[in-house]
């Protein structure tokens, strides 16, 4: 992935920095990532896009619309392949997306929104959906293998997986939760709710400082025995719950933090939960606070 600094940028579409951030705030687009030093980085890919159709005499809200659709075609092309059941273009596809954004990205607006797009015109029950959930977890999978070799962590959490098997329609959101956790620092161990039993061997090792629990498809009940397995092994945690349903926004672990839908905005949430109880005990807070105002 190449990225562009603003000054890099505007000098390829023709127009000053200023104006290049007047389009991003009026538009939306072009839309940069941040570096570490907060400053924008933006994907080529955008800026050729809008550069290409600005030099057909387009205007720019009009140029930023045909840029978009061209992106937008990643999405329909991935959609095609899954309901192809041609996992070549489906890798393809996605690759072809990352080409113009960021990973992280690419799996919340182009993988997710396909896998969104197929469970909506097929149904959960239908076999597109099973070989496009299949493929979709995989995927994550895959990509999860590359992010942690020779990675520093900065925090660790444990994520207790609720869902009912990688066709849930949440199993994949649960899935790029974990990915881009880890691209933002974070060590995850991915428990399923399902296994209680010897819970402290697990976690000796691990130390986590935050917990979260994802996914609807398991009972409150068993979220709340292994929640409380946990509990017993570490002490007191921030708690917080991920795509637990509409119906279902607390569970029995009070005070839990209800991370947003999207998984790059759910992760950076949780890790600052994480980071602030680290922190806290740094500085001397109580054990007892933290309990009430996390777990």
């Amino acid at each position: 992935m190449r990225y562009l600094k603003t000054s890099e940028a505007a000098a390829l579409l023709n127009v000053s920095p200023n104006t290049l951030r007047a389009w991003e705030r009026r538009f939306g687009f072009p839309r940069p990532q941040r570096s570490p030093g907060r400053h924008r980085l933006y994907t080529h890919g955008e800026i050729a896009a809008l550069r290409d159709a600005l030099l057909d005499g387009l205007s720019i809200s009009s140029a930023v619309s045909r840029a978009r659709e061209g992106l937008g075609a990643d999405t329909n092309a991935l959609v095609g392949a899954l309901n192809a059941f041609d996992q070549a273009r489906a890798d393809n596809a996605i690759e072809g997306a990352l080409a113009l954004r960021s990973l992280d990205r690419t799996v919340q607006e182009v993988l997710l929104n396909s896998l969104d797009e197929v469970a909506r015109r097929h149904g959960t029950e239908s076999v597109q959906w099973a070989f496009a959930a299949r493929w979709g977890n995989s995927w994550l999978r895959r990509a999860q293998r590359l992010v942690t070799p020779g990675m520093q962590f900065s925090t660790t959490i444990v994520l207790g997986d609720a869902t009912r098997d990688e066709l849930d329609p949440d199993a994949a959101y649960v899935r790029a939760l974990e990915l881009l956790a880890m691209r933002a620092g974070a060590r995850v161990l991915g428990l399923s709710v399902r296994g209680i039993a010897n819970m402290s061997e697990a976690l000796a090792t691990h130390r986590p400082d935050g917990v979260v629990i994802a996914g609807g498809a398991l009972s409150d009940d068993a979220v709340a025995r292994w929640a409380y397995a946990v509990r017993l092994a570490t002490g007191p945690l921030p708690v917080s719950v991920y795509r637990r349903g509409p119906q279902r926004t607390r569970v029995r672990t009070t005070g839990a933090t209800i991370l947003p839908g999207t998984p790059g905005e759910a992760a950076r949430q949780m890790i600052e939960l994480a980071t602030h109880r680290v922190s806290s005990f740094t500085t001397g807070t109580s054990p007892a606070r933290l309990a009430a105002d996390g777990a």
